[in-house]
């Protein structure tokens, strides 16, 4: 069995920063992409930011200069640097990852409990 499970959500004020992180544990042979998205109130879980094995990154149009994902491929852990954080960042984040359990076999994604980010005006 594969778990992802992430750490760092909380309360903070708008224009404050916060780092979420994702560790990915269990079963693993092999990880491709590792990514963050988050679910607001009411709406759909959007995409934030994801990054490849080889460090290729994409963000959602809204936090593009405001976060940065990076990844530490040792220890099968993606984090979320999220500065100048917006009321409108408030929402429940989740890590998700593509990962293959054994050689030769189909990768699946995988998804964490999810943390709160609550930002305050």
């Amino acid at each position: 069995q594969v778990q992802l499970v992430e750490s760092g959500g909380g309360l903070v004020q708008a224009g404050g920063s916060l780092r979420l992180s994702c560790v990915a544990s269990g079963s693993i042979f092999s990880i491709n992409a590792m990514g963050w998205y988050r679910q607001a109130p009411g709406k759909q879980r959007e995409l934030v930011a994801v990054i490849t094995n080889r460090g290729l990154t994409n963000y959602a149009d809204s936090v593009k200069g405001r976060f940065t994902i990076d990844r530490d491929g040792a220890v099968n852990t993606v984090s979320l640097q999220m500065n100048s954080l917006k009321p409108e960042d408030t929402g429940d984040y989740y890590c998700t990852a593509e990962i293959r359990s054994r050689a030769y076999t189909n990768p699946r994604d995988y998804w964490g409990q999810g943390t709160q980010v609550t930002v305050s005006s």
